[in-house]
């Protein structure tokens, strides 16, 4: 028997939050790419709109965690990613909101773009103290490349008599001095808040389909759909791994939140499911499919796709439309995790593929 929203809410209160987002963000149906595509009815939960900075779903994060470094009376806060990371620029931003110094170790690679532009630029407006650290074409850096960088800039703040807060990437694995799964508690609320919005329109939602990174978010609506509902299913779209040890970490994390919040449930394997056919050339790298499924969205329904995760979702979302995954009656919701800013500095990318004849 599902919990009702308000309890789990109720659980989810247990956690200090700061204010940092507009909530509900809006939900709606997209039926012109729903009648285009000839498959199920495929609705849209736009957090590329909750407000801080260019928005995205680490603004939801982040209210937990920028509580937890002001409980822990951090002044600085050290995290990673990639040049263009969404979630080092929102992070940095969240920050600066109250008060707290980002350091920010930035991989890039020689296939990815590192002119100060897009959330590059945007870090460098903040005044973020940015680290650079060299990675292989087309690979994430792990936390264990990048632990040596995390721990010299650790080091030099507290010789410095700073407070720093380590949070690891994305949110979502409960590490550094992140001790419980707070990215992954966000997306718990942020099922709640969509399932909501889905029934006061009288639609049950059959899946949830979104660009999965790190894997707090998944972990999250995961936890929020078996909570919620009695057969919701979360896909999600990898945009960086393959999904064999992805999925260990979102069942881990996925875990970690069932059990913070006391809900008692059986979380499987089975429960998470991730495709890695869509990953392209690697992450971050746009070719012809990313331009025109960017193309395909915002002509059709005026919403813009970031190519580095939303559109390779989109991706995912059509194929598994055309090869049958779906049932015709099914209601998809895709959730919109932000990103746009990566637009920018892949402009003259973008526009040279959509040039291109087929």
């Amino acid at each position: 028997m599902p919990y009702r929203i308000q309890d789990v809410l109720g659980r989810i209160d247990r956690f200090p939050r700061v204010d940092l987002i507009h909530r509900p963000t809006p939900l709606r149906k997209l039926e012109r790419l729903s009648a285009r595509l000839g498959g199920p009815e495929i609705y849209i939960k736009r957090d590329d709109l909750t407000g801080l900075a260019f928005g995205g779903n680490k603004s939801r994060k982040l209210e937990f965690i920028v509580r937890d470094m002001l409980d822990k009376k951090a002044d600085v806060v050290i995290t990673w990613a990639g040049i263009q990371s969404n979630w080092c620029m929102q992070t940095a931003a969240a920050a600066r909101t109250f008060g707290i110094n980002p350091i920010l170790v930035l991989f890039k690679t020689t296939d990815l773009p590192a002119a100060a532009d897009g959330n590059l630029l945007l870090d460098v407006i903040l005044g973020a103290d940015i680290r650079i650290l060299q990675a292989e074409k087309g690979k994430i850096v792990k936390s264990a490349q990048a632990m040596d960088l995390l721990d010299e800039a650790g080091r030099e703040v507290r010789g410095q008599g700073h407070r720093p807060y380590l949070v690891p990437v994305g949110g979502s694995l409960v590490r550094g001095d992140m001790d419980k799964p707070l990215g992954a508690v966000s997306y718990v609320a942020s099922f709640a808040e969509l399932l909501e919005q889905m029934r006061s329109g009288g639609v049950e939602p059959d899946y949830v389909v979104h660009s999965t990174g790190s894997g707090g978010t998944q972990a999250g609506l995961v936890v929020g759909a078996k909570a919620l509902t009695t057969g919701c299913r979360i896909i999600g779209i990898s945009a960086s791994d393959p999904k064999g040890p992805f999925s260990d970490d979102v069942l881990e994390i996925a875990r970690a939140t069932d059990e913070a919040l006391g809900l008692g449930l059986e979380v499987l394997a089975d429960d998470v499911v991730v495709f890695d056919e869509y990953l392209g050339e690697g992450y971050g790298i746009v070719d012809k499919a990313v331009a025109q499924v960017i193309r395909l969205v915002f002509q059709t329904e005026g919403i813009v796709l970031d190519p580095v995760y939303t559109a390779k979702a989109m991706i995912g979302l059509i194929d598994l439309i055309k090869t049958g995954f779906f049932k015709s009656t099914d209601k998809v919701l895709f959730l919109h995790t932000g990103g746009t800013p990566a637009l920018f500095p892949n402009r003259e990318k973008i526009v040279g593929l959509l040039e291109e004849k087929d």
